[in-house]
């Protein structure tokens, strides 16, 4: 639907559709304008004196052929898919359903069509004229901050805000709030470069949430993917309209442009919210069922589901590729986005015989000149067959790289949990090859290794899964207030409660794991800011945020999900740590290289640029890397330019305290620039006073069990 100096010129794809009416909105009153067509499955035309504001839908007429694959049902009023704002909530009654189901919602989806109307129980679309927007234009302003000092902090924009005092009440929860002085300046203290939000295209819960009373807070569950989530925008911007909603996030996108932060959105394309075949009938299943969705060429027609959502958008088809690329145009050049992670992205890439990195959907992402120079990102996984992928999207796409998640996890959780009980773990290489970039997943490419080591999004927690303070502090899952009887979220956590299931509190008897919790968390957090590669925090991570051992919050709009803002001393000690530690990275190149190492001298007479010492300073051979005894490593890391810039990781992943003799037989002196073991980084004056900052190639000292260092050579 576009606005033009006479009224709207609207289209819409309903290829198997035999008319599609255009349904115009007064009050109560309903106005029917036939469309025109099709013409390559495309109904349209131009309707005069439609205005911005005007609530619309869809109306289509066809065949109701469920197991043929058509379901065409004029009685139920459909959302445009390209419709640039939504008003009004879904309903979940047996009117949003195409085929006739009974008062608990069940029915039979190849059974007669549904005769209630569904208007009243839909959003309807709105007419937004974006040629005459209000806001600063955030295009005009974006940092365009380099893959080598991104650090992306992912948060949910309700969850951020909503428990932070410095917000007046009217901004938290929203757009406006994300923008607020003391977000901006938590983030910029911190030292992240981009926030990447969760979903904000209008989203809708799904029935059994509803059922139970819950919502679907993440908002993985899509019903439009050009409309901004409404929920989220202040209470004045709802009362004007959708226009002012979207003013509202582009006036937040600019102001964090302004501070040199880059915003990213999480995009869902590769499902909808209409479910399943038992599902509702909201919009693409009533405008070309066959077309939008995949199926599985089965008679009769059934969905053919690689998202574990119950339906799958078909990019096969080039309507579906079209409205994709439609959506990422739109908010990155009307809402001035940086970039896009893209869920689910191998469903993204699926043709005929699988996923190929030479789809034309990923092939478009790649060239598109709207996108060009925007960061996007790939969850490289979906739940069809095939669907592990990391490490096989093309340039430009970074990728989500879970075998960092789980390295880190494992070394420094799993492995001594386990070897707490006498029981072996997993080599010290993998960590290795992590902490370097992980060339064996990314170093595949033509020409080999161009990607580098920015291709890889490394992360340890997401929304997905315990938060790091969680993964110290449980052994299990605890999801019970999700309803589903602790069935749901994963069972592969390769966490470690360090002896005690759950919270601890200083007055019990096993106070003394909390010291051993928190080291923990600092090893975790140091593993992902200081590795070859692009980090991602989840929102809280640096502060402590606990969901109190629930590992798929994903229906929890409560204060499991919630960011706190009031700090205890050790939240504060940590979010000072976090501070220091990407002090460290961003004031060291060493730290960010774009380039895989090779081994080999950055110059005439100089350092290699990556090189590997054992606990007694000696170089790793071959033996010791297959070695699953060897727990304690040093990792000298040296950038070409400036040329004194080498920077050793020192790790000790071992029970026990353990003598170190400090690597290096190039020269040079090191300088102590962060421990593990320290509480809040200015215990580091507590070791300069003792003389212990500072040591020479050879010096040997004991490294506490489970702690790591930074050195910086002087």
């Amino acid at each position: 639907m576009h606005v033009t100096d006479l009224g709207v010129d609207v289209a819409v794809y309903a290829a198997h559709a035999t008319a599609v009416d255009l349904c115009l909105f007064d009050g109560p009153k309903e106005r029917r304008v036939s469309l025109d067509g099709p013409v390559h499955g495309v109904f349209s035309a131009s309707v005069a004196g439609v205005l911005p504001g005007q609530r619309y839908g869809f109306r289509a007429h066809g065949p109701w052929e469920p197991s043929a694959g058509y379901r065409y049902n004029p009685a139920k009023l459909l959302v445009d898919p390209y419709a640039r704002g939504l008003v009004g909530e879904l309903g979940y009654g047996p009117e949003t359903y195409g085929h006739v189901v009974g008062p608990d919602l069940t029915g039979d989806p190849y059974g007669p069509a549904s005769s209630i109307d569904s208007a009243h129980a839909v959003p309807h679309s709105v007419v937004v004229d974006t040629r005459n927007l209000t806001s600063p234009d955030p295009t005009a302003n974006r940092p365009w901050v380099p893959w080598s000092r991104s650090v992306i902090y992912e948060a949910h924009v309700r969850g951020l805000t909503l428990l932070n005092d410095h917000l007046p009440p009217e901004l938290r929860g929203t757009y406006a709030g994300l923008a607020h002085p003391s977000v901006v300046d938590h983030l910029l203290s911190l030292g992240v470069t981009a926030i990447e939000l969760l979903p904000v295209h209008t989203f809708a819960s799904e029935p059994h949430l509803i059922e139970k009373g819950l919502t679907n807070y993440w908002g993985y569950s899509s019903l439009g993917f050009f409309a901004p989530h409404a929920a989220f925008a202040t209470a004045a911007a709802r009362q004007d309209g959708p226009a002012a909603i979207l003013d509202e996030l582009r006036t937040a996108v600019h102001a964090l442009h302004e501070a040199g932060l880059e915003v990213l959105l999480d995009v869902v394309y590769n499902h909808t919210c209409e479910g399943g075949l038992p599902g509702q009938h909201v919009s693409w299943r009533g405008l070309d069922n066959a077309a939008y969705y995949r199926h599985n060429g089965g008679a009769p027609a059934a969905l053919d589901d690689v998202t574990g959502t119950g339906n799958t958008l078909d990019f096969r088809r080039p309507e579906v590729v079209r409205m994709t690329l439609d959506s990422l145009r739109y908010w990155a050049d009307v809402v001035g986005v940086d970039g896009f992670r893209f869920d689910l992205a191998v469903t993204l890439g699926r043709d005929g015989g699988g996923y190929s990195p030479d789809h034309p959907a990923i092939v478009a992402m790649a060239t598109e000149p709207s996108l060009h120079g925007l960061k996007l990102i790939a969850e490289p996984w979906d739940v069809g067959p095939g669907g592990w992928r990391t490490g096989q999207f093309p340039p430009p796409f970074g990728e989500w790289n879970d075998r960092f998640r789980n390295a880190v996890r494992s070394f420094w959780l799993a492995d001594p949990a386990r070897a707490a009980h006498g029981l072996p773990g997993h080599r010290a290489r993998d960590l290795a090859t992590r902490l370097s970039g992980s060339v064996d997943l990314f170093g595949h490419s033509d020409p080999p290794l161009v990607r580098g080591p920015i291709a890889s999004v490394n992360y340890i927690t997401a929304h997905d899964g315990f938060t790091m303070a969680d993964l110290v502090a449980y052994d299990h899952k605890h999801n019970a207030a999700n309803g589903e009887q602790n069935r749901d979220g994963s069972d592969d956590n390769r966490s470690w409660n360090h002896g005690i299931e759950g919270q601890v509190t200083v007055d019990s008897p096993a106070a003394d794991i909390v010291p051993l919790r928190r080291r923990s968390i600092r090893n975790l957090f140091a593993t992902l800011v200081l590795a070859a590669g692009v980090p991602m925090i989840t929102a809280g991570d640096e502060m402590g945020r606990s969901q109190k051992g629930n590992n798929n919050a994903y229906c929890q709009d409560s204060e499991i999900s919630w960011m706190r803002w009031d700090l205890v001393p050790w939240r504060k000690d940590l979010l000072a740590t976090a501070r220091s530690l990407l002090a460290l990275r961003r004031d060291h190149p060493a730290l960010r290289t774009e380039q895989f190492y090779t081994g080999r001298p950055v110059g005439p007479g100089r350092r290699p640029d990556l090189a590997w010492y054992d606990a007694l300073g000696n170089l790793f051979d071959h033996d010791r890397w297959y070695d699953p005894s060897v727990r304690t490593l040093q990792m000298v890391r040296t950038a070409a330019l400036p040329e004194k810039d080498t920077v050793m990781i020192v790790i000790n992943g071992s029970l026990d305290a353990m003598h170190l003799v400090l690597a290096d037989d190039h020269g040079g002196r090191w300088r102590l620039a962060w421990d593990s073991v320290w509480e809040h980084p200015n215990e580091e004056s507590a070791v300069a006073i003792e003389g212990g900052l500072y040591a020479e190639p050879g010096e040997a000292s004991v490294i506490e069990p489970m702690s790591m260092r930074v050195y910086v050579l002087v």
